[in-house]
Parts: structure tokens; sequence; C-alpha cells
């Protein structure tokens, strides 16, 4: 078993019916901090990233590159660094938070598919180690900024690679219908393009993402075999020798129970095995593998603790518990139907079970943050802990109904450094403008 198979923190222990995190009692840091509270567990990171690093040696050409979508913070962005990793990122915020870590750009891939103008200049004059070419006017794009600079960029080429997994529809990316990346009856007029017009444009390799929350690892067999067929075909036909593969992440977690993603020394085996093969089959040099793992690293290391405040009872029907958070610090549930175990985090000896549903303070309907969930009878004032929320939580929350973003804090031996301030309320209205016709 690895890290991402887990259902909670590596540290989670229950101690006198209280449940402690980093050998922090929640209740306390609830106290001292607030809720809703993102607490990070930084044992837990450092141990899937150790999972991933044994379960890849035996293919020394691996570089792991965390995918800062998930969860991007100066203080997430040391601890991966730390532990050898380099970073996939989507934005200039990210990459502006990894340049604030200390971290060279060297380190970094700049991902996505409509990078602007101005991203790509901040990246490029920085010095960024690799951009994943996404369509046609990129390329003119990056090589006019590169031609500004007067430097050379190394691409790689993201492709869809028609491949399509079991997983939520918004969260696939493979797929032959998609936004991202070239079709593959495209690659060839993007190489052409690139060394016809646009000589400070290097190739180093192909790109591809198959999506999200992935259970399968047959996908990753599959797709390495397109992407080393692509790389042999395109050295037989332009002469070019591609040395580099990106697989993406998108390794799957356990949220509940019935979850039973792949342990990541499974995955690693068909990803080597595959590559092993398909390298003999196609008569490739052994190219360097990057993959980009995101949320079976932080996920599990996170959860989110709320206060219980008002309940409700519809007559014979559902009876719901409501929390002073919900779709604003964790959209998951109400985006893509996302599931969630909790516990009350405070002693509960003595009380009798019942079926409730955790809702939302926000003012939508759809704020519901966990359905039909059995815990012992809940009162008012009582913290709730909700598992496995270190990934798309605080990344994708929102200050919806002018509602403070959550603070966050980092725990470990016994001791909690907070890593996010909460904002405040002079924080929500700080960019506000009021014209002087208006006052």
């Amino acid at each position: 078993m690895t890290t991402n198979q887990l259902l909670k923190p590596i540290t989670e222990t229950n101690i006198n019916g209280k449940i402690h995190i980093g050998g922090c009692n929640t209740i306390e840091l609830a106290k001292r901090y607030g809720t809703p509270l993102y607490v990070i567990d930084e044992d837990t990171i450092r141990s899937v990233c150790k999972d991933y690093k044994n379960a890849f040696k035996r293919y020394p050409h691996t570089k792991m590159m965390y995918a800062s979508k998930a969860l991007c913070t100066s203080a997430i962005s040391k601890i991966l660094d730390s532990e050898g990793f380099g970073f996939d990122v989507v934005s200039i915020g990210e990459i502006y938070t990894v340049v604030k870590s200390g971290i060279p750009l060297t380190h970094v891939l700049f991902n996505g598919n409509n990078k602007t103008e101005e991203e790509l200049d901040y990246a490029i004059k920085n010095g960024i180690g690799r951009i994943s070419v996404d369509n046609f006017a990129e390329v003119d794009l990056i090589s006019k900024i590169g031609g500004k600079y007067n430097k050379n960029i190394d691409v790689l080429l993201r492709i869809t690679p028609g491949i399509e997994c079991h997983t939520h529809e918004y969260i696939k990316t493979g797929q032959l219908d998609s936004k991202f990346g070239f079709d593959l009856s495209q690659i060839d007029d993007a190489i052409t393009k690139i060394i016809t017009e646009h000589q400070n444009i290097r190739i180093r390799g192909l790109h591809a993402h198959i999506g999200s929350q992935i259970f399968e690892p047959k996908c990753f067999h599959d797709e390495i075999e397109v992407l080393i067929k692509e790389i042999s075909r395109i050295e037989e036909k332009f002469g070019i020798v591609l040395d580099e593969i990106n697989i993406g992440g998108g390794l799957g977690v356990k949220y509940t129970e019935s979850d039973l993603p792949p342990s990541i020394d499974e995955v690693a085996d068909v990803i080597i095995s595959s590559l092993e093969h398909h390298i003999d089959k196609y008569k490739t040099n052994p190219p360097t593998l990057y993959i980009e793992p995101g949320r079976s690293i932080i996920s599990t290391a996170g959860v989110t603790l709320y206060t219980i405040g008002s309940m409700k009872q519809v007559p014979n029907m559902t009876k719901y518990i409501t929390v002073d958070g919900g779709m604003a610090d964790n959209p998951r549930p109400s985006m893509y139907q996302a599931e969630y175990v909790a516990e009350i985090a405070n002693d509960t000896t003595g009380r009798e079970n019942e079926k409730v549903t955790i809702a939302g303070r926000f003012c939508e309907s759809g704020d519901i943050l966990i359905k039909d969930i059995t815990l012992p009878k809940a009162e008012t004032g009582d913290i709730l802990c909700v598992y496995n929320t270190g990934a798309y939580n605080y990344s994708m929350a929102s200050n919806y109904n002018k509602v403070e973003k959550s603070a966050m804090v980092l725990v470990k031996d016994g001791k909690s450094d907070i890593i996010v301030n909460r904002e405040t309320l002079e924080d929500l209205i700080s960019h506000d403008v009021i014209p002087d016709r208006l006052k």
C-alpha cells in the first residue's frame, strides 16, 4: 500500500476521543486559528514523495514534476523542491509563487491551452525550463518572445493521444475531442512550422495528459505506446531525435472507503514495463520520462476543519447539519459530485449515531458537502474533520457571498505553522474602487 491509497493522513490518531494530525489536537487547532481551516500534514507529503521516488528507481531517466494546480503555496513549493521535485505550472501566478519561493525556473514546465503573451514573456525572460506548446498560435508567440530576449526555447509538443479513462467528463483531457493540445493528425504540420519558420524553438519531446483521478493503470500503458510510436515516426520522417516524453499525472486517491485506487508501485510498474517494451518495439533510445503527480501528492495530506452550526430536521426526510464553510472552500462536490468522508473531531463518547447530510453555509441549494453520512449525533459547536481535502480545495476556493478565504496550517511533530493567512474583511474590498462621481 502506498500513501495515495490511504483515506487519512499517515499521522492521524485518536487520543481520548479527539482527532490529532501531525501530533496536533485538531480541536486546539480550530480554537487557535479559527474555522474553516485547512490543515496539511507535512509527513504525509514527504511520505508520498518517497513512494514516487522509490517506485520509479527502476527507470533512472525519470523526472518528477509536481502539478502545482492541485495546491500552490510558497511553503508547499519549498517542501516539494526539497524532495527533488520540479514543477508543472499553468499560470503566471503559479510561476511567480515558485520563483518567490527561491526555486529556479529551470526546474519548471509551463503548461496550458491559452497562455497569454504576458505569461509567456515572464516565463521566457526568467529562464523557464520547458514550455509545453499547445497550439499553432502559441508557436508564433513563443518564437517572437524568444527573439525579443535572444533566447532559444526548449519545448514539448502537447498532443491529444485519443485515450479516454473512466473518470468525470470535466477532468478527461486525453480524448480526441479536447481543448488541449495538437490532434495526432496535426503533429507533422506543427513540426514543419517550427523547423522551417522558428529556428529559436527546440522541440525536445512530446507531452500528453489523459485525465485525473485515474484508477486504470492500463491507460498509461496505452498512452506511452502512442508517444513512443510517434517519437519513432518523427525521427524517421524528419530526422529529429526527441528524447523526452511527459505522460502527465492523474493517479487517483482514496476519497471514500469504496475507492480502490492503484498503488504508486502498480502504476510505476505499468509505466516502466510499457516504456521498456515500446522502446524495444519501436527501436528508440530511452527517453527522459516526466511525470506530473498533483492530487496524489497533496490530497491525502490535507483535511478541513469546520465548526458545526445550525441543524434542520425535515419531517420524515433529511436531517441537515450546517457547517461554517462549504462550496466556497470546497467546490468539488457541487462541480464534480465529489464524495468525502468526515468525522466529528471532538469526543462523542455516549452519543448515538444518526444519518445526516452536511450542508454548507452558502446561498445555493447545491451547497452540500456530504450526503447521507452516519455520524454520532452532532451538537452545535462540534468540530467536523473532512478528510482528503489537500487537492483542489484551496486552489479552487472563491469569495462567493463575500466570505473570506480560509487559513491554512502545516503540522509536524506536534507543531503548527500558518502557511496561508486567513483573509480579512479589508482584504475582501482591497481591490474595490469607487469612482469620484459616486462619492
